[in-house]
Order: C-alpha cells, then sequence, then structure tokens
C-alpha cells in the first residue's frame, strides 16, 4: 500500500483489537458508525481500530490508547434491518498525532505509520515454528483450558506472523495485554511478550484458585 492516509475516521471500541495480517468479522449497527462505513466505501475502505482506555457512554470523551491498527474493509454486506456485516484485514498499526475537529458524528485522528510500517514486508520473518513450539504448547493448553477451540493445524498453514498475530488477537489474555502485544515493535518481540505472559497463567489462574 504505497498512499497510506494522514488521516482516518477511528471506531474507539471496548474488548476488541485488531493486528496486521489478521481477518475479522464486524457486526456494525450505531448510525454514527453505519455512516463511517457508508463514508470509507466511498472512498479508501480504510478505519482505524482503537482500544478506549475506559468505557464511558459517549465514543467523543473516551481517552484512546495511542496506538491502534488500521484495517481495510475486504467485505461488506448490508442487512434487511439495515445493519452492516463486513470483514476487516489489519494491514498496519498507526500512533495518534492528534484528534481532528469536523462535524461528523463518529471521530477522525491525523495518524502516524512512522513507527510500523515492517507491518507492511511480504519478506518472511527470521523466525522458525520450532523456536515457538514452547510457546504454543503453553497457549494450547491455557486456549484449551479456557474452552477456546483453535484450528491449530490451519495456523501452520499460515505464514508466522500471521499465525502469532491471529493467536494473540484470539488469545483469552487481558485486553491490557493484548494491547501490549499490538504495540511490541516487532514479531521477535511479540513472540516474547507472548511468553512472559504465559508465565503469569502457569500457576493455574484459570481455574480461579488464586487469592483476590
Amino acid at each position: 500500500m504505497n498512499n497510506l492516509p494522514k488521516k482516518i475516521p477511528v471506531f474507539p471500541l471496548s474488548n476488541f483489537i485488531i493486528f496486521p495480517k489478521t481477518t475479522v468479522p464486524l457486526n456494525i449497527f450505531e448510525p454514527r458508525y453505519i455512516e463511517m462505513i457508508n463514508d470509507s466505501m466511498k472512498s479508501n475502505k480504510l478505519i482505524g481500530m482503537i482500544q478506549p482506555k475506559s468505557s464511558k457512554n459517549n465514543d467523543f470523551d473516551l481517552d484512546l490508547h495511542g496506538i491502534g491498527c488500521m484495517g481495510k474493509i475486504t467485505s461488506f454486506r448490508d442487512t434487511d434491518n439495515g445493519q452492516f456485516l463486513i470483514e476487516l484485514k489489519g494491514v498496519i498499526r498507526f500512533e495518534i498525532i492528534k484528534e481532528i475537529s469536523t462535524q461528523k458524528k463518529y471521530r477522525e485522528f491525523e495518524i502516524s505509520f512512522e513507527n510500523f510500517f515492517q507491518d507492511l514486508d511480504k519478506k518472511e520473518e527470521n523466525l522458525n515454528f520450532s523456536d515457538l513450539e514452547l510457546i504454543f504448547k503453553d497457549l494450547k493448553s491455557l486456549f484449551e483450558k479456557r474452552g477456546f477451540i483453535i484450528n491449530w493445524k490451519g495456523l501452520e498453514k499460515q505464514s508466522l506472523d500471521e499465525t502469532i498475530n491471529a493467536l494473540a488477537m484470539a488469545s483469552p489474555f487481558t485486553l491490557e495485554e493484548k494491547q501490549i502485544l499490538l504495540e511490541a515493535k516487532n514479531l521477535e518481540i511479540r513472540k516474547s511478550k507472548i511468553a512472559e505472559i504465559l508465565t503469569t497463567y502457569t500457576f493455574d489462574q484459570y481455574n480461579n484458585t488464586t487469592i483476590q
């Protein structure tokens, strides 16, 4: 993608993070975000997904994390009840520079991709699945204990960065932990962060045996 935008509409969605090279479905039903998707479909089909730091009723009051991920709408369908069903593919992470004042119902930001151009790389990362066997083993155990069903054989057919990003996004980690993974500068660091986070789950915390 040669012509990266200098500003994008941003969807501040709680409990949701998208990573580069992963695709997720979204059901859009709020009027302001239906307007945002409509506008995006008429232009470059790009929107930013970002985590709010807290939950409030008014999205315009939300304090947002500094780093999110821009996605491209790859599939679009409107339903009989006026909602949109879209698929969004993570393209590249971005850092917020400042909010832009507009008359629109949704928020727009000036953003920078400067620290994240490696997200666009097609080259293979210098990591092997053998490097990650222990991490995958521990992560698989955590997923299974939480009742998550993952097609591990299917994941192995993907590139390594797609696999790590998909696991990071779908993992039963906390949103704060996922934000840390999103902000990890490269795949090597993200792999290490996953390993670090997994060590905090080794004492059977997922069975509620810890002291609160």
